[in-house]
């Protein structure tokens, strides 16, 4: 039963792989990536790599919605018209949603049948061993990465940062030219007589 279950979680995974590099949108496209993930930490729940499956969904799902947003910043997108067609990506979230959910179902259904994995043999030294290993043997790679990551970071900010159309800003170059006699004029006017 975990084999059926682990082809059909690998099945799934190149199926929403494949379809996040063929989808014209970009919405739909995050929504096969979210999915791509999930199945991903699947397989791994069934490998029992828990702590690894944990750190997918919690990192790398979250991270998707905000490199999401990035891309939305940085394209320039009318979030206002983006929000008109909502009805329109509904049947692909429900479909991403479905399959998510059947997912998790036959995991948790997995992983209960399977006498041989208990959750306490499984979990501390899975964990603790990849603690080990990240920070003693891995330890330059990791900060590599962690280094990488932040400047990746700081460019995506760099990048949606343009100046917009709409905003006013003052400009000290205009102000220092600017003559008193384009700014104000003197006009002489005779009192009128009150009554």
């Amino acid at each position: 039963m975990t084999k059926i279950i682990f082809y059909l979680f690998a099945l799934i995974l190149v199926f929403a792989a494949s379809r996040v590099i063929t989808v014209r949108n970009p919405v739909h496209a995050a929504l096969f990536l979210v999915l791509a993930f999930f199945s991903s930490a699947a397989v791994w729940l069934l490998l029992h790599a828990e702590f690894l499956a944990i750190a997918l969904v919690l990192v790398y799902v979250g991270a998707v919605m905000v490199l999401f947003l990035f891309v939305v910043m940085m394209l320039d997108i009318n979030i206002a018209r983006t929000r008109e067609g909502f009805t329109r990506y509904l049947p692909v979230g429900s479909f991403v949603g479905v399959l998510i959910l059947v997912e998790m179902v036959l995991v948790v259904g997995a992983w209960k049948t399977d006498e041989s994995a208990t959750l306490s043999t499984v979990t501390a030294p899975n964990t603790e061993s990849l603690g080990n290993l990240l920070y003693t043997v891995y330890l330059y790679p990791f900060e590599i990465a962690a280094a990488i990551l932040l400047v990746a970071m700081v460019a995506a900010i760099a990048l949606t940062m343009r100046t917009k159309r709409q905003t006013k800003a003052q400009r000290p170059e205009q102000q220092v030219r600017v003559r008193r006699e384009d700014r104000v004029r003197l006009v002489n006017m005779p009192a009128e007589p009150r009554d």
